[in-house]
């Protein structure tokens, strides 16, 4: 078994169109749906996805579930709920009704002022849900906070918290930032957007480009918090998706067989509360 947890699907020629990506966008802007992923992951041993929602729209969510009924491939989905919003509970206990649902993606606005453990995503941890979290360098110690507070929330950071990218030592922020976050065992991390957050166009398809930052999140995170990603389609920006796979599955497997099972199925199964799903 071996689960990508970070994927999007979309149909932009459904009636109602979608909000995301904009039909400017020459790359994304096209269906979108399980049978092409599948096309692209099952040849490299990726036996499943968690998807993530990107759009806003609060009935999109639900446009998941629906693909997940009939589509086994995906073992988890994480929504788009704003925590903030007046109908943020009603919502939130309708969608995790549907065990494919693992819980709800933020962004970096909702990080500031203090208030989003006071908001609606303490009602994750109670249903066994969790928080995916966009956010930079600089905000990793208010992703701390937030752990700190409540010690019974998964949180998932996207992406390597947004790290740039360039062979080198990663910033001493980003860091800094990983040692206080990895003082709270509940917080996990993704190995994903790393070809998006190359420094050098194109992005290097050599593992060793990337192995400075992946040597650090090993060193900080460890072999129990680090999952795989590959943010497709978003990924063909910088590279295409066998490549993207390569680079994480490479540096892996050369630490050994154990840690490339942790970080591809048996880490986010535990950071998700994924499921087995059958049919």
């Amino acid at each position: 078994m071996a689960i990508d947890t970070h994927t999007h699907f979309y149909e932009p020629n459904r009636p109602q169109g979608v909000p995301w990506p904009p039909s400017d966008n020459e790359l994304l802007y096209r269906t979108v749906l399980p049978p092409h992923l599948k096309t692209l992951a099952e040849p490299v041993g990726i036996t499943g996805t968690v998807v993530v929602e990107a759009s806003p729209w609060v009935d999109d969510n639900q446009w998941i579930l629906d693909l997940a009924e009939k589509e086994p491939y995906i073992v988890g989905f994480v929504g788009n709920l704003d925590p903030d919003s007046d109908t943020f509970d009603a919502n939130l206990d309708r969608l995790s009704e549907n065990p494919i649902f693992r819980g709800i993606r933020i962004g970096r606005g909702h990080l500031q002022g203090g208030a989003l453990a006071r908001s609606g995503v303490r009602r994750l941890a109670d249903n066994d849900l969790s928080l995916d979290i966009l956010a930079g360098p600089d905000q990793l110690s208010l992703v701390a906070d937030l752990a700190r507070k409540l010690p019974d929330l998964r949180i998932v950071l996207n992406h390597v918290a947004h790290v740039p990218i360039d062979g080198l030592t990663p910033d001493a922020a980003w860091i800094d930032g990983l040692h206080a976050v990895a003082e709270f065992p509940q917080v996990y991390c993704k190995v994903s957007g790393m070809v998006e957050m190359a420094k050098k166009s194109p992005a290097p398809a050599e593992m060793a480009y990337y192995a400075p930052t992946m040597d650090h999140l090993w060193e900080i995170l460890g072999e129990d918090r680090l999952i795989y990603g590959s943010n497709w389609p978003v990924c063909e920006r910088a590279a295409d998706y066998a490549t993207v796979y390569r680079i994480a599955q490479e540096y892996f497997a050369s630490i050994g067989s154990e840690a490339l099972k942790k970080v591809l199925y048996s880490n986010p199964t535990l950071a998700y509360g994924i499921r087995e799903r059958t049919g």
